[in-house]
């Protein structure tokens, strides 16, 4: 059974080869912001599950292997009740660190796993996981410089936890492997949902 990794996040490739996986990664190439439209104000948590969804479903159909788990996610933080996604731009990630700075927000993460057997998709499972993330109060020199590095440009919220945005986090409730993209705790779930040990694929 080939693990499939629906995802160009090094992090998460990070967090998944340190807890014993070595998946493959395939990019699913699916147009974020078009899966998002096609909703009808919808709340978060559904939000970044559609998103998750959407990446298994393209990536099934680029899978050659007969046998092979799906895994795909999708990452935004609910600062002040509006979700953000990767900011793209210096001046949006700066925007984003001035309401951030001092503060809290909620990282939500959606997960998709499907099951592939037999070149046929057999199971599917999804979930999603909320944590709470307190923000330290960096300087503006201190943002600049962060923003320069371009790091928070490509990821949700603008920060990383693992990297260098972890200088700017005081602490976080909930789980941690969420935060930086992809929750274990949630994924060995979701993994016995469709008929698959975790500890089975260990290296």
């Amino acid at each position: 059974m080939r693990l499939v990794l629906a995802s160009q996040s090094p992090a998460r490739l990070a967090v998944l080869r340190s807890a014993g996986l070595d998946p493959a990664v395939v990019v699913s190439g699916v147009d974020e912001d078009a899966v998002a439209a096609a909703l009808t104000d919808p709340e978060p948590a559904d939000l970044v599950s559609a998103l998750a969804k959407a990446k298994a479903n393209a990536v099934v159909e680029m899978v050659s292997e007969p046998d092979a788990v799906i895994v795909a996610c999708d990452s935004m933080l609910s600062i002040g009740g509006e979700m953000v996604g990767k900011p793209a731009t210096a001046e949006v990630a700066k925007q984003r660190w001035a309401r951030m700075a001092g503060g809290s927000g909620v990282l939500l993460t959606g997960h998709a796993v499907v099951r592939i057997d037999g070149g046929q998709r057999t199971k599917e499972a999804s979930g999603t996981r909320s944590t709470t993330v307190h923000f330290a109060d960096p300087s503006q020199a201190e943002i600049d410089a962060y923003v320069a590095t371009g790091e928070p440009l490509h990821v949700a919220g603008a920060f990383t936890l693992d990297a260098l945005g972890g200088w700017f986090v005081e602490g976080v409730e909930g789980d941690p492997s969420s935060v930086i993209g992809i929750s274990l705790p949630l994924l060995r779930q979701l993994l016995a949902e469709v008929g698959v040990s975790v500890t089975e694929m260990w290296n």
